[in-house]
């Protein structure tokens, strides 16, 4: 059984293939964490769990000085009872007090998985995937209930957690911290690594070992940020890619959060995940409750390798949903980067015959299609067609496009208002703003207030209608600022607190009312690139836009980072034109495309500008990908070489079956007198034997394995080499 109760040890054991995670009921009924890591047998735990007197650490029971919560490894710790660590949640109570307890009070064991109501969380579609546990805990003398939530897959080495707040007295009383998910470790000697960034330069991965006090990541801006992703891991400090043990925790939401780790003056470490506490609240009324966003948690025995490949699976196969989670996705071009705001149907026309020429299989028309829309000061908010670009409208539009043999796709940015709209001097106050303060603007646009379901309304009936009155097959779903001025014109005084986290609720209820209205349409997430690439986003959109950098070069950091948590068929990934756009770098048109096809692949740029030659080398690049295509969006994807800790970048691509695998081995500089390197390639079947195609060498996966493909010397800067290997 996944899930076992020892009612005479009061231990709950969370069993996945090869992990097992564990808490109990303690005295007091107090619920105390024992153990996750390691698969293990369902023995007597509180033998390994220490307790002792502590100078410093008051005692919850006067009678035994050994138990202080200041000790004890709690498993979902509360303010005010002698646990001086930070809390996983906080409450104020209408005497104004802050103290409370939350004892085991029930739990029930079902199969399956429960939905988060209006919240993303990964699923299963049988019953019999995943178990389900449900511990409520009381605090007695408000009435407060506390259920949490853990899932294990029975064929995943995945755990969720959630938690949600229910009143079951009779006032109304204001949470204002709720951690999705806290864990206490017995030692600190760990490393804390965390994806952090900026625009352009999304997901670095950030390494340190543990120090005394508290190390966190957080977003405060509204969305899950480029500067920071809503996720951590701690690890073993001798763990690299292949071993090591590795804690993955990973938040499934799109706005503010905070991850955390905190190590105490007895060197233990309490990790923390959840919304951030900044500038929220959340008030219950009696009988009401509050839901916190899930939490996935993955552990590894087997390096990071081991827990993206947990990661990468779940996410692809039970948090994506719809008709294109297991569809292979179109090769495209935008318009973006060949025309911005410049074009006619007719250039458009053309670039899709281009295009077409070349085996491209969608054209997107992005920023500028609508109101009166010519550069970024204007019209966000105005959903329809600007005539004097486009005088037949879209459907015509469209319908020209398909003919050439192309699907079409749609920009918008439907969360945004422009000051100089229609819409916003229709209304004025459907933004977010502070009352009698000025609206700050970023890239001149203020943000909608989807906290109100007036507008969540107003925005599905109007995108509804440009999806219905043409054939719409894609639309790239942006989002160009962050939140300021968080406030509602709706939301009493006392709610305000609660504003970001109800707009967060309102994105994800406009994007499921959508993706349900238009099931075949391919939706795909954006935020100045990178800027919301999380897993709340991909519940609904199956992939998003990786950054808005598309050099090669800066992408191998960009990309590298963000496969440790999510599979390629979440990432979107394109060649553009030289001198690029962003870094002004020139890279080979083959080392651009062999970057950009560790994702779904595309290009942003004017094929009508390339040479003949250049012509055949992206057809040549386009069929390569479409006959790889299923491997690369849907196989299992293994990091070799990391671009931050050399100068090259490497990674493969496995067949589920270990039959077939793509190589690629990126150099950035070219170095004197170079001496000969070898490529180890994970992931491939020791026991077969696999020909190096295009070529009449031969090598046993052992060989592959541990010995590796031999680099070839190259000549010059930003250069790129890719095998297919096959098993015979």
């Amino acid at each position: 059984m996944p899930i076992v109760y020892d009612s005479h040890h009061k231990i709950f054991f969370l069993h996945t293939p090869r992990t097992t995670y564990a808490l109990g009921i303690g005295p007091q009924k107090s619920l105390i964490h024992l153990h996750w890591g390691a698969r293990i047998g369902e023995g007597n735990l509180w033998a390994a769990t220490p307790r002792w007197e502590a100078a410093f650490c008051p005692n919850f029971e006067p009678k035994d000085r050994t138990y202080s919560f200041d000790l004890l490894p709690a498993e979902y710790p509360v303010y005010g009872r002698s646990d001086f660590r930070s809390p996983a949640a906080t409450a104020v109570f209408p005497d104004g007090s802050r103290v409370f307890d939350l004892f085991y009070k029930t739990h029930r064991i079902t199969s399956g998985k429960p939905k988060l109501k209006g919240l993303p969380a990964t699923y299963v579609e049988r019953s019999a995937e995943a178990s389900t546990l449900e511990i409520d805990l009381l605090d007695a003398k408000s009435g407060l209930v506390a259920t949490l939530s853990y899932t294990v897959y029975e064929k995943r080495d995945a755990l969720t957690r959630s938690v949600s707040f229910r009143n079951g007295g009779k006032e109304s009383l204001v949470l204002d911290r709720v951690f999705s998910a806290s864990v206490d470790f017995p030692h600190a000697n760990l490393d804390f690594l965390q994806l952090s960034g900026a625009w352009a330069r999304e997901r670095d991965v950030i390494r340190q070992p543990l120090r005394s006090g508290i190390q966190s990541v957080e977003s405060r801006r509204g969305a899950s940020s480029h500067q920071q992703n809503p996720f951590i891991a701690l690890l073993d400090p001798k763990a690299d890619e292949r071993q090591g043990e590795v804690y993955g925790l990973s938040l499934v939401y799109s706005g503010n959060f905070l991850a955390q780790a905190e190590v105490d003056q007895m060197g233990t470490t309490r990790v923390q995940i959840g919304i951030n506490p900044f500038d929220f609240s959340w008030k219950i009324e009696p009988g009401a409750s509050f839901q916190a966003p899930e939490t996935v948690l993955v552990y590894s025995a087997e390096g990071l390798d081991g827990m993206s490949q947990t990661y990468h699976s779940l996410y692809r196969e039970r948090l994506a949903r719809g008709a294109w989670r297991d569809k292979e996705r179109p090769v495209l071009v935008n318009n973006w980067e060949a025309t911005y705001f410049d074009f006619t149907a007719t250039k458009l026309e053309a670039l899709a015959r281009e295009s077409k020429k070349l085996g491209v299989e969608l054209l997107v028309l992005d920023d500028g299609w609508f109101g009166k829309r010519n550069d970024d000061t204007t019209s966000l908010g105005d959903w329809v067609v600007d005539r004097k670009k486009l005088p037949k409208g879209l459907a015509d539009l469209s319908a020209r496009i398909h003919k050439i043999g192309l699907k079409f796709g749609l920009w918008f940015e439907p969360e945004m208002i422009s000051p100089d709209s229609d819409l916003y001097r229709a209304h004025p106050d459907w933004c977010l703003h502070a009352p009698g303060r000025s609206r700050t603007t970023g890239r001149n646009q203020l943000v909608l207030d989807y906290s109100r379901p007036e507008i969540c309304d107003w925005i599905v009936k109007t995108m509804g209608a440009v999806l219905s009155e043409a054939k719409i097959d894609y639309v790239k779903w942006d989002m160009n600022r962050h939140l300021t001025e968080i406030g509602s014109a709706t939301l009493p005084a006392d709610r305000q607190k609660e504003t970001a986290h109800r707009h967060i609720l309102g994105v994800y209820g406009v994007m499921e009312r959508l993706t349900r209205k238009f099931p075949k349409v391919l939706f795909e997430g954006c935020s100045g690139g990178g800027g919301r690439f999380d897993p709340g986003i991909l519940h609904y959109l199956p992939q998003t836009w990786a950054s808005d950098n598309s050099d090669a070069i800066s992408r191998l950091r960009i990309q590298y980072g963000t496969t440790l948590v999510y599979p390629v068929s979440s990432m979107t990934a394109h060649v553009s034109a030289v001198p690029n756009h962003q870094v002004h770098r020139l890279t080979p048109l083959k080392t651009r495309g062999d970057v950009a096809m560790a994702g779904n692949f595309g290009y942003e740029l004017d094929f009508g500008n390339l040479s003949a030659e250049e012509k055949k080398e992206v057809a040549a690049q386009v069929a390569f990908y479409k006959r790889h295509r299923k491997l690369i969006q849907f196989g299992r994807f293994h990091r070799l070489a990391s671009p931050f800790e050399g100068n090259s970048t490497a990674w493969a691509v496995v067949s589920p079956d270990g039959g077939e695998a793509l190589v690629w081995n990126i150099d950035v500089l070219h170095p004197a007198n170079p001496g000969h390197r070898r490529l180890r390639v994970a992931g491939l079947d020791p026991k077969r034997t696999y020909r190096v195609v295009g070529t009449k060498h031969t090598f046993g996966g052992d060989l592959l394995r541990n010995v590796g493909l031999l680099v070839p010397l190259q000549k010059h800067d930003f250069q790129s080499t890719v095998w297919e290997l096959k098993a015979v």
